[in-house]
């Protein structure tokens, strides 16, 4: 007997039925639908237990779907009061329609309710487990918890168990099978035993049946396959009704009988892979010339980019080799493989079997390609060292040029552009053009390129990679790195396009590391020209990405760009979680390191906290050193915001010194964005040293180069540090206007944190007090205090320091503290609490 392990997985259901339930005038119908153990009762229960808590008049009625018309009626009875009447059933029927309910259709859990359900059933289970049990019983309770129950504890910790089906499905499916006739049986097993893409005609060939269509109508009649749905493509046929009916069958069938079957079937397909999958399932015992085969398909899997069926072909190699050396390497490779399709979750399972083989380069450069995807650069350092301190030249080509590859990869993440190219050019001449190393290397390569200075031999080597490189696999990784280059040099429709083209062909066989980086790279994207919601959409399916696939290289780019979008809008829970979750891996990458800190310096600027600014982006300084990435333009907007952090925080010689060089490459590179958001903190700097002239003219010489880039943030970031210097320097009424511009732009971003800083400029300048947004006073309030005394006023009655206020309102300390003291003489206050319990 099954003891349930409670609601999980049911929340918004439950809420859902709650809310209906506590808003009702009326009496009204719900009937909840879904399959047998679906988890119908156990909601019932659960939400007859909290209407009882909450006082809330529902009514449940179970299995609905067993009782007439007559009974329903007698069993709903008559109230007068307004109540909820909740009914659950496995299948409408005319009697319960007649009430014309609302009908809830109740699916399977997700993988979070799977995994939960598994902890409350005191299982351990391992991640990529939990994804194939989801998959296995589409999520119903009811199977989970028997085949929870039914296997071993330990067998739950380990990858790649193939689950069988719960031991009342078995039972009941060798009853249906033994009560068919003979050939709808040996159908049935033939549609069990072949790939569901193969056609009804290879499964009649496999059952030798005679006649094909009795067969499958008694076959459809068990309810053990089902016929194709209607607007289906035209050689669609019937299928297995479920992996759990999969399962129970060959059961049923036996170790011999599904042998001998899958030996035959190998005689029927025609697909190389199917075909030798065939095979190896009828083959208990090692057998060299079948793992050569296995060994010769998984490379040439590998070449065209198909990183998972490479690696279940290189570890069927290795599980049919009997030599111990070459079952190693086989078993090695088709970790790396993994590691290569970006599923680290599947691949670390395998990692302590890798480490107990003996040290070949090959297990080096395998163990080091996790540690760079985990974020460990020290680990993957040494382990690469290692690797090619050790690997043969002439015996193991392939080997060194993988490892070669690896040093790219490496290299990549640590933001090294000379060292980048040095390492591809040796993978490419080692593995030549075509080659996975080669290829994957000529694709990084024209990044690190790009951040050695040469724009324009990037452009013309990703140009070239995608004439050679146009279909499979490997196009993808060409697209997402062009998407990246392009997003450094400002061609942004291009960008996208490319980006988003890499992310849709992950659906074609692409690896999941590469799709995680073009939907990092696409965020960015989205949040530089203006589509947020969009980007916010982007980072979620990119943090699940990374989650299920263990990667988290990617995760502090994902989360800056949400850590940005939140903090902007407003939304500070939401903006410190993302700037947490930037900070959570461990790794010490820079391409991690980097927008973490970008993401916390963008929640102190959004605060208004421009020291925390300075201490937050310190580093980069130091790291600029020999990080080339970093001081190339276009590609890690940081200078901009330390330089304007320490113009607000009157360091302004400091500011000078961090602009100089920085302005001097973007002029030689011809950077037009990198050389905006320079010129609005340049453009600061003068308006602070009294230079309002030198300002204007830098401000509106950025605003020419964002014209006809769609780079709304940027333009609005631009526009409101203009409005700032033209208020401090007196000039209002051009600073309305300009202010105006940002606040439009801001508003439409949906940036409330900056909607209102805008608000509070206009009202401070005192040219349109009343502009929408501003916040309405007493008339005392109005008559007595200048616009901005009014504004120094607001934020120190929110409880902002005079240091906090100086930077919000780009004005010094000392000029807060003389409008907070005419404050307290105007309206007769002595102290900043008494202003704040004037105002609230």
């Amino acid at each position: 007997m099954i003891i349930e392990a409670g609601c999980i997985g049911r929340d918004r259901e439950v809420g859902e039925i709650l809310e209906r339930a506590a808003q009702l005038t009326q009496t009204s119908y719900l009937l909840v639908t879904g399959a047998a153990g679906i988890g119908k009762s156990t909601l019932l229960r659960r939400v007859a237990q909290l209407a009882a808590q909450q006082d809330l008049s529902i009514r449940t009625i179970d299995d609905a779907d067993n009782l007439d018309a007559t009974e329903l009626t007698e069993v709903i009875g008559e109230n007068d009061d307004a109540h909820l009447v909740l009914l659950t059933a496995t299948h409408e029927t005319p009697a319960l329609m007649s009430f014309l309910p609302d009908v809830m259709p109740l699916a399977g859990l997700d993988r979070d309710a799977v995994a939960a359900l598994a902890t409350a059933r005191a299982r351990v289970v391992h991640p990529t487990v939990v994804d194939t049990l989801t998959h296995h019983t589409g999520g119903n309770p009811r199977d989970i918890l028997s085949l929870l129950d039914e296997l071993p504890g330990r067998a739950w910790s380990q990858a790649g168990i193939a689950l069988p089906a719960p031991g009342y499905i078995v039972n009941s499916v060798r009853e249906e099978l033994e009560a068919c006739p003979t050939p709808a049986r040996r159908l049935i097993e033939a549609l069990c035993i072949l790939h569901e893409n193969e056609s009804l005609g290879v499964a009649i060939e496999l059952a030798d049946i005679t006649d094909p269509l009795g067969a499958l109508d008694d076959a459809l009649r068990t309810g053990l396959v089902q016929a194709p749905a209607a607007l289906v493509p035209a050689d669609a046929h019937p299928r297995v009704a479920g992996p759990l009916i999969q399962a129970a069958v060959l059961e049923v069938m036996g170790i011999r009988r599904v042998g001998e079957m899958h030996r035959r079937a190998a005689d029927l397909v025609t697909d190389p892979v199917h075909r030798l999958n065939h095979r190896v399932a009828a083959t208990p015992v090692p057998d060299a010339a079948l793992a050569d085969e296995l060994d010769a398909l998984a490379q040439s899997r590998a070449t065209d980019g198909e990183w998972a069926a490479a690696a279940e072909l290189y570890r069927q190699a290795g599980r049919l080799t009997s030599d111990r050396l070459r079952s190693d390497q086989r078993t090695t490779l088709s970790v790396d493989a993994l590691l290569a399709a970006g599923d680290c979750v599947s691949a670390a399972s395998y990692v302590p079997i890798v480490e107990s083989l003996r040290e070949t380069a090959l297990r080096n450069a395998t163990l080091a390609y996790l540690a760079i995807l985990r974020g460990r650069s020290a680990e993957a350092h040494l382990r690469l060292e290692r690797a090619w301190g050790i690997v043969s030249f002439e015996r193991e080509p392939d080997v060194a040029a993988l490892i070669a590859q690896r040093f790219v990869l490496h290299n990549l993440v640590r933001c090294r552009g000379d060292e980048l190219v040095d390492w591809a050019d040796r993978a490419i001449e080692m593995a030549g053009d075509n080659s996975p190393a080669g290829i994957e290397a000529a694709v990084i390569r024209g990044l690190g390129q790009a951040w050695s200075g040469d724009t324009t031999g990037a452009v013309a080597s990703y140009t070239d990679l995608a004439e050679r490189v146009r279909f499979g696999p490997q196009a993808q990784r060409v697209s997402m790195g062009r998407g990246w280059l392009e997003l450094g040099i400002d061609d942004i429709g291009s960008a996208r396009s490319h980006l988003e083209t890499a992310v849709s062909m992950a659906a074609l066989g692409g690896s999941n590391r590469i799709s995680l980086w073009s939907l990092a790279w696409l965020a960015r994207v989205e949040f530089l020209t203006g589509d947020w919601d969009t980007a916010l959409v982007t980072v979620e399916r990119g943090r699940e990405l990374a989650d299920r696939g263990g990667i988290e290289l990617a995760t502090p780019l994902l989360n800056w760009t949400a850590a940005q979008i939140h903090s902007l809008r407003g939304d500070w829970s939401s903006a410190h979680d993302a700037a947490d979750r930037a900070a959570a891996p461990a790794g010490d990458y820079e391409i991690m390191r980097i927008p973490m800190l970008l993401a916390r310096a963008q929640l102190a600027e959004a605060a208004a906290d421009y020291g925390k600014v300075i201490r937050t982006l310190e580093p980069l300084r130091q790291m600029a050193k020999d990080t080339p990435a970093l001081v190339e333009p276009g590609w890690w907007p940081w200078v901009d915001v330390l330089a304007n952090a320490l113009v607000v925080d009157g360091r302004l010689d400091e500011a000078d010194a961090l602009l100089t060089p920085f302005e001097k490459r973007t002029a030689a590179r011809g950077h037009r964005s990198a050389a905006a958001r320079l010129g609005y903190a340049r453009a600061r700097l003068l308006g602070s040293t009294g230079d309002i002239h030198g300002a204007r003219k830098t401000f509106e010489r950025s605003l020419e180069l964002l014209e006809g880039l769609p780079l709304r943030y940027d333009l609005a970031r631009v526009n409101f540090a203009y409005g700032q210097t033209l208020r401090r320097a007196g000039k209002r009424r051009a600073a309305d206007t300009v202010m105006a511009t940002a606040r439009e732009i801001y508003h439409s971003l949906g940036a409330t944190t900056y909607v209102e800083r805008c608000d509070r400029e206009l009202k401070a300048g005192g040219v349109h007090t009343g502009h929408a947004g501003a916040s309405h006073r007493t008339e005392r309030d109005v008559t007595d205090l200048t616009p901005q005394e009014e504004a120094v006023a607001t934020l120190v009655a929110r409880g902002l320091s005079n240091r906090e206020v100086a930077a919000e309102l780009y004005i010094s300390p000392k000029t807060v503290q003389y409008h907070l003291t005419r404050i307290y003489a105007k309206l007769g206050l002595r102290s900043r609490s008494e202003l704040a319990a004037s105002r609230s």
